[in-house]
Parts: structure tokens; C-alpha cells; sequence
């Protein structure tokens, strides 16, 4: 599909105007959502429809804007994840949130259903190379360290709910970690799941970020909740 494609264009118009972004935050300088899983953050080579588009289509219709809508792409979210997603709605606070992220002073918090009984916490250092679309655990001197905090919430019926801190954000980190250990995430059949959970969609949900305002300096925590069919697996959700 092209970008001018009018089909394709009525559609992403119709999607965002039908309360299907759920918007957690908006002002004059940042858009702040909660991605649905299975959605691209940005068009890729399969031409389908991204959440940057439909997100453009929101600001352009909320605001009545002309012409183009810019946002700017700071971060990102791997297309079978959920979750809060941060845009930049000028050109100096997309460099101002860029650089908070490259520089690790954002803060990012994950909820993920694992398959296994996870130890109740702990703490993991490794190596993570990239192969393509993949990633894998690499040996000593390869890669690039890569290490998260983790705490197990609930274990019931084969399945753990496990809270995950970042430290880094390596290409696949948290999926390639826990695959490693033998705990894959539902719906990752990339790596290691034999589990289907919903269309496109692994059971993986930035539930939290924090970042520094890039204007007024104001320290600001969003937080998303998952998507329904996560009570199939805890009602506590």
C-alpha cells in the first residue's frame, strides 16, 4: 500500500476516529498512547498500517490541523507488544526524548505471562547479540550487556505474571532472556512458545514510563493497562 493510497488512508482516518487509540496523554508538545498489540509502530516492507499514521490522523482530527501532522518517533515497541508508547509532537522535543532514552534516564516497566514457575525475583546480566530479526544469548566478548530486574506477582495453572524492570533495551532483550531460561513468553513463537495469545500478539506490555518533560522539565509517569484477553490467564490483572 502506498501512503497516499486513498483506501488506505480512509482507513487509518476511520481507526482513529472510532476510539480505538486509547490516548493516556496529549499536549502541544507530546502524544502519549497505549499500543495494542499487533500494530506496527512505523510502516515497514508488508505496507500495513502503523500507529504513527493512525496517530496523525487523531492529531489531525482533534485539532482540525491542515496539511501534514508531524510526530516525531522516539522509542519503540516490537509490533506483538502493547503498551505506552510516547510520540514527539515538535522537532525539539523528539531530540530532547531521544536523547533521554539513548542516554537510559527514562524509566520503563513491563508485565509479561511467562510459561513455568519463574523464581519469585531476581536479577539477570547478559549478552545479547542480533541475527536479522532475531536475537540470541551470546558468548562472552559478543554482543552487547543487557540486563533487567524481575519479580514474579502471581504463578497459577503452568503460567507466572512477572513485573520486569529495564536497565537496558537491547533488540528483543526481555523475550530473548526469559526464553533463554526456559520460562518463553505466551505467544512468542519466535522464541520458544507454543502458545497462540490473540493476532499478532505475545502476552508482553510496557505497563509503565517515565520521562522527563521535554519543555516544562516535569517529571511524568504514564501507565497502561493490557489488553482483556490477559484475564484469561488472571483475573487479578
Amino acid at each position: 500500500m502506498l501512503l497516499n493510497d486513498k483506501k488506505t488512508a480512509a482507513h487509518i482516518r476511520a481507526f482513529a476516529s472510532a476510539g480505538k487509540l486509547e490516548v493516556i496523554y496529549c499536549d502541544n508538545h507530546i502524544l502519549v498512547l497505549n499500543k495494542p498489540a499487533g500494530i506496527l509502530i512505523q510502516r515497514d516492507k508488508t505496507g500495513d498500517s502503523s500507529l504513527i499514521e493512525y496517530a496523525k490522523a487523531y492529531i489531525k482530527d482533534k485539532y482540525n490541523k491542515p496539511g501534514n501532522v508531524y510526530l516525531g518517533l522516539v522509542h519503540r515497541l516490537d509490533r506483538p507488544v502493547s503498551g505506552v508508547v510516547v510520540f514527539a509532537r515538535t522537532s525539539k522535543a523528539a531530540s530532547r526524548l531521544s536523547n533521554q532514552f539513548k542516554e537510559r534516564t527514562t524509566g520503563k516497566i513491563y508485565t509479561a505471562i511467562v510459561e513455568g514457575e519463574i523464581p519469585a525475583e531476581g536479577d539477570w546480566l547478559d549478552s545479547v547479540a542480533r541475527r536479522g530479526v532475531t536475537s540470541y544469548i551470546a558468548e562472552d566478548g559478543e554482543g552487547r550487556p543487557a540486563d533487567l530486574h524481575f519479580s514474579r506477582l502471581i504463578y497459577k495453572d503452568g503460567f507466572s505474571l512477572v513485573r520486569i524492570r529495564l536497565g537496558t533495551g537491547r533488540h528483543h532483550q526481555i523475550r530473548i532472556q526469559f526464553s533463554s531460561r526456559g520460562y518463553p513468553i505466551v505467544g512468542d513463537f519466535r522464541y520458544g512458545s507454543g502458545l497462540k495469545f490473540g493476532d499478532r500478539a505475545i502476552a508482553l506490555h510496557s505497563s509503565l514510563l517515565k520521562i522527563t518533560h521535554p519543555t516544562t522539565k516535569e517529571e511524568m509517569t504514564f501507565r497502561a493497562k493490557p489488553a482483556e484477553i490477559w484475564h484469561n490467564y488472571f483475573t487479578e490483572i
